[in-house]
């Protein structure tokens, strides 16, 4: 049975066309989360954070896999911002679904923090899940069509954690 994860970290393209080529990863959407809009859109998501859904095989994948790649491919400890992109929209967050998924999100952070590998402390969001409004076509599947359109996601090689011990 699927599981579904919602994230946020800046632009919602790259992060769209990275995580979706993770095995596992079923489908994935690009919208507006975590903010006090209804029916939110690009020219009106208030406080929405731009973010991705998505629907994985927990079989196949972890939820922590997911956030372990997630915290590589995006700087969790800028505020408000990756690369050239500033303002709410593109704060890191994770919108749990469960308590299962809140305390591996704590654990997940708590462990980039404690591995010095990142340039700074973590300043993603976890809060529970709410409203996903999906962003306007033009938005799905962007850097696929446009493989050369902008982003500023890519995969950090320095940025992995340690394999944690199967006992723990």
């Amino acid at each position: 049975m699927s599981e579904r994860a919602v994230l946020a970290g800046g632009c919602f393209w790259g992060m769209q066309d990275l995580i979706r080529k993770m095995p596992g990863v079923e489908k994935t959407r690009v919208g507006y989360t975590g903010g006090d809009v209804k029916n939110a859109t690009y020219r009106n998501h208030g406080t929405h954070a731009e973010g991705i859904e998505i629907i994985y095989d927990p079989n196949r994948i972890s939820y922590r896999q997911l956030l372990e790649f997630f915290f590589q491919i995006h700087d969790p400890t800028t505020p408000n911002r990756q690369g050239n992109d500033r303002g709410m929209s593109y704060r890191s967050a994770i919108y749990y679904t469960d308590d299962q998924q809140r305390q591996t999100a704590l654990e997940t952070i708590a462990d980039v923090n404690a591995s010095g590998l990142w340039p700074g402390r973590v300043v993603t969001e976890v809060e529970p899940v709410g409203d996903f409004w999906e962003a306007e076509p033009e938005h799905q599947d962007y850097l696929e069509r446009i493989p050369h359109g902008y982003t500023c996601h890519f995969v950090r090689p320095d940025w992995v954690l340690p394999k944690r011990d199967a006992a723990e």
